[in-house]
């Protein structure tokens, strides 16, 4: 009677056996996931077993190599991005080819193991990076004693060592013994090297760093102490990132840190990458503070294939799109520092942007961004992983030791986030505004309330109805349909576009009082006649009713939206910035990044109230930023009773994550839940909706409360020196 065969066991990708401690769960994924894919594979050496592999995945058109050593993890190499970070010694390109050569040698055959006659110098990838040396079966006795005193007893080497390693090649050729050394290996210690003499060579053209009088001749303008102790860090970081608030001027710093390293000779070849609102300006900034030629890369894929291969000037600048499109141009062009504005497009490593910048090969970069945490550490971790794949390491490690999570495994808040500042210092520098500029005017918060009509109070009880069904769902299931979030986001959307007027859900209708609160806000703002505004709303059906008042006041505005032209928008700054009588800028949040209105504006109106308090934050900073010499005030306008006034109590709770890390905050950020949970709690208190379940009420009215009381202290009138 035949045995019955053993059913294998699928692991969850979700959720860690509690058996498997978390690299065995991990390396098993890897393992079930490799030894099932239809990868091709070659031999590139000699030898059927013990050898050199070309992997390659025909579906995404990928080629990686693959050394086999052995069949315990940590034996083998794989030139993959994953088994670079995952610290495992395995990834799935390596777990393939045992499974090929396991049916086609046998296990016992790769058991034996490999005993070459040769040594060997190769890159070891685990917590951290670092050379070893393998002795081979036939290495002399003079190699293996002159080995031990550069490397230590794991035969790792030791620091400082590295200028020494010719020597054992020497050493080694002269008794006829081979020591074989790889190109990963290579890389890395040309790094190592290369950044010693950068560092060497910029302490000594600013031997009191920061301090040091080459800042005052180094740009056209003269730099405050902070921005040039962001550009000396920059500039000897190699690879870093300037997270200060927003309106403390990265940009300036990071062409200063761009200007050291041409003094260096260390850098020729500059790349700005930015969205295509700041393209211009970047373009007029470089050009007015270094005065470097620079070309953007716009127009048709000819017009940009010309701009990469002709001999125009040594410092471009290129829109996400554009890098993305364009990889192959970028790289035949060879920058040797890569510029990344609003970095946070790169914060989903998911996406084709991060995908292709990070694939970029410039030795040196520098990412700009006021913003690099947001909701979620994968947020982080992809930006940093940009500069430094290994800084943080494998996400499932990173996630690992910093997640909270729940009996079933959820999410429910992160730890030891001083941890995290701890190893980014190294190439992380962050700067709040009252630490820095303690001369910035002071900045005067209010928030206006308006009373919704009952027209609009209809339409917004139809929706939150609507959201409470679905939020019943949730309770009851767990779980939501694509077609259920699909409905949540539209009716959420519409409860907040119906705080502003009707108007903006029917296109045909003007009911709401926001339109009318707005024109005398900005009558008001605007009644010392040397005064500008700037006025920010989401939707662009309520421009065009903003657009009428406007007109019939006689008031000068430009429009500010995604759907004016990358080329126009230089113009509608330009005329706001300089032509005294347009005194209204009423823009979109495509605004609300890399901007400066600071000269001209010093007042911002909030229309409605974004879900997000970085985009809040990244508004207000286009008028409150370096450069301001008035006392700012914002405005903003909420609807009573609705979506809008509920969102007050959330947007403070949101900050605590980034201030852990960035800031000094709190070292442990608790959720309350897993993220969807979490998110549908944000959504019953927004819009205000009372869970169904007797057991669930009580709870709701407690959160609803304080987020009531939480809504009314930030409803009070606040000035403040941010």
């Amino acid at each position: 009677m035949s045995k019955p065969k053993k059913s294998r066991i699928v692991l969850s990708r979700f959720r860690k056996p509690h058996e498997m401690d978390l690299d065995a769960w991990q390396a098993a994924l890897r393992r079930e996931f490799g030894r099932s894919q239809r990868f091709a594979w070659e031999n590139l050496g000699g030898e059927p077993v013990f050898s050199e592999f070309r992997v390659t995945n025909r579906d995404k058109g990928t080629s990686y190599r693959v050394a086999v050593r052995g069949i315990a993890r940590g034996d083998n190499f794989c030139s993959c991005p994953d088994f670079a970070t995952n610290a495992l010694g395995t990834c799935k390109h390596v777990e393939f080819v045992l499974r090929k050569l396991e049916h086609r040698a046998g296990k016992r055959a790769l058991k034996a193991g490999w005993h070459p006659p040769f040594s060997e110098v190769h890159l070891h990838y685990g917590a951290r990076r670092e050379l070893r040396f393998r002795a081979g079966s036939d290495c002399p006795g003079r190699v293996r004693d002159l080995a031990a005193k550069l490397f230590d007893e794991r035969g790792s080497l030791r620091p400082g060592a590295e200028d020494r390693l010719s020597r054992l090649y020497r050493v080694a050729r002269v008794h006829g013994h081979e020591v074989r050394r790889y190109s990963d290996g290579d890389a890395h210690l040309a790094q190592l090297r290369e950044m010693r003499r950068r560092q060497t060579a910029l302490a000594g053209l600013c031997p009191a760093g920061a301090r040091s009088r080459i800042f005052g001749r180094l740009l056209k303008t003269t730099l405050a102490p902070f921005q040039c102790e962001g550009a000396f860090f920059a500039a000897m970081a190699g690879r870093a990132i300037i997270a200060d608030e927003m309106g403390l001027g990265k940009t300036v710093q990071a062409i200063a840190a761009a200007a050291l390293l041409k003094r260096l000779r260390v850098v020729q070849r500059v790349l700005v990458v930015c969205p295509a609102s700041l393209a211009h300006q970047w373009q007029a900034e470089i050009e007015r503070f270094a005065g470097w030629g620079c070309e953007a890369v716009i127009g048709s894929q000819a017009v940009r294939r010309r701009v990469w291969a002709g001999a125009g000037p040594e410092v471009r600048i290129a829109t996400y799109d554009v890098v993305v499109r364009d990889r192959e141009q970028v790289d035949a062009w060879a920058p040797d520092l890569v510029v990344v504005d609003e970095a946070q497009k790169i914060k989903n490593w998911r996406t084709r942007a991060a995908q292709a910048l990070k694939r970029l090969a410039a030795p040196l970069a520098i990412v700009l961004t006021g913003t690099p945490l947001e909701n979620r550490l994968e947020d982080l971790h992809s930006i940093v992983e940009f500069l430094d794949r290994h800084r943080l390491g494998a996400l499932f490690r990173f996630l690992h030791g910093h997640q909270i999570t729940d009996q079933h495994g959820k999410v429910t808040g992160y730890h030891d986030l001083n941890r995290i500042a701890e190893h980014l210092a190294p190439m992380l520098i962050r700067r709040r505004r009252e630490d820095v500029l303690p001369q910035l005017p002071g900045r005067h918060d209010e928030i206006r309330f308006v009373k919704l009509l009952p027209a609009q109070h209809s339409i917004h009880a139809e929706n939150a109805e609507m959201v409470a069904q679905i939020a019943q769902k949730w309770r009851r299931f767990g779980h939501l349909t694509e077609g259920d979030q699909r409905r949540l986001t539209a009716a959420l959307q519409t409860m907040r576009m119906v705080c502003d007027s009707t108007y903006l859900c029917d296109g045909l209708t003007d009911i709401g009082l926001k339109p009318l609160a707005a024109e005398k806000a900005i009558l008001e703002l605007l009644a010392d006649p040397l005064a500008k505004v700037v006025v920010f709303s989401a939707w662009l059906r309520m421009h065009a009713l903003l657009t009428r008042r406007l007109q019939a006041q006689r008031l000068e505005f430009v429009h500010f939206h995604g759907g004016v032209p990358t080329v126009a928008r230089p113009e509608l700054v330009r005329r706001f910035n300089e032509d005294p009588a347009c005194r209204v800028f009423l823009a979109g949040d495509v605004a609300a990044t890399g901007l400066n209105l600071q000269h001209a504006a010093s007042a911002v109106l909030n229309v409605d109230l974004p879900w997000n308090p970085a985009v809040l934050e990244q508004r207000i900073g286009r008028v409150y930023r370096l450069g301001q010499r008035k006392p700012v005030r914002v405005v903003n306008l909420v609807a009573e009773d609705s979506i809008e006034h509920r969102i007050l109590g959330l947007l403070g709770t949101k900050r605590s994550l980034a201030a852990g890390i960035l800031d000094g905050g709190q070292d442990t950020v608790d959720f309350g839940g897993d993220r969807m949970k979490r998110f549908m709690s944000e959504v019953e208190q927004a819009s205000g909706i009372t869970p169904v379940e007797p057991a669930a009420t009580a709870a709701s009215r407690e959160v609803s409360g304080s987020a009531a009381a939480a809504a009314a202290a930030a409803a009070r009138p606040v000035s403040a020196r941010r």
